[in-house]
């Protein structure tokens, strides 16, 4: 995939691939072979040409009246995605998130293995996580050139996290998965994607008291 063409794509159409992929290796798990958009659609809650537009990116042509092989849908996507090949990441931050950052395998089925972490307390420094050593903050841009380490994921206190952003970019980082609940000012060349916890957290408490709120309105009608 060119990462310019994964760059240019819709944001909302790249966020449903990775729906799209475990709905998918759910089929394959259970034999399917082939599937339909409109199978697709239905049991995602999708628009049905939406759903189209989307595998259309992805550069696979399905068959008419038959649909496409799933196997090869899978491999498309994951291509698309850039998740085919897996992609070494930095931490930095070895904090609490961090940590569990570290020890998380699923990131290998999405193509991304973390090497290490990189962090200033001396307490944290020197101490294996996981199996995944954590270094001195000052050996990062030397391991990142060393390594080819082109990821880097923050997991910082905000008043921190320009200062350890800074140093990604610094070190050749071009790509960086920000967990601190701040912006960040970098050069038009590196991709920053936030990891926006406050707002995932307001649109699930938003949605539960609309649905408390509706609840409490259909009890009081039917007394």
């Amino acid at each position: 995939m060119n990462p310019d063409m994964l760059r240019s794509a819709p944001v909302p159409s790249v966020r449903r691939m990775p729906l799209y992929l475990r709905f998918l290796k759910q089929l394959k798990s259970r034999g399917r072979q082939v599937v339909s958009c409109t199978h697709i659609a239905h049991e995602l809650g999708l628009v049905n040409t939406q759903v189209r537009k989307d595998l259309a990116m992805t550069g696979i042509v399905g068959r008419p009246k038959v649909g496409y092989d799933v196997p090869a849908l899978i491999a498309a996507i994951e291509g698309f995605l850039g998740w085919n090949n897996t992609s070494d990441a930095f931490i930095v931050g070895a904090g609490s998130l961090g940590r569990a950052l570290m020890g998380y395998d699923g990131f290998r089925e999405y193509g991304l293995n973390i090497l290490a972490a990189f962090d200033i307390d001396p307490e944290r420094v020197g101490r294996p996580v996981h199996g995944k050593e954590v270094f001195a903050l000052e050996r990062l841009p030397d391991l990142a050139e060393r390594l080819h380490v082109r990821i880097g994921i923050l997991t910082v206190p905000a008043k921190a996290a320009q200062d350890a952003a800074n140093l990604l970019v610094l070190s050749g980082i071009r790509a960086i998965w920000n967990y601190a609940p701040i912006g960040l000012e970098v050069p038009e060349s590196v991709i920053v994607e936030n990891m926006n916890l406050s707002a995932s957290l307001a649109v699930l408490s938003s949605r539960l008291a609309q649905t408390l709120r509706t609840e409490m309105g259909l009890k009081t009608e039917t007394e």
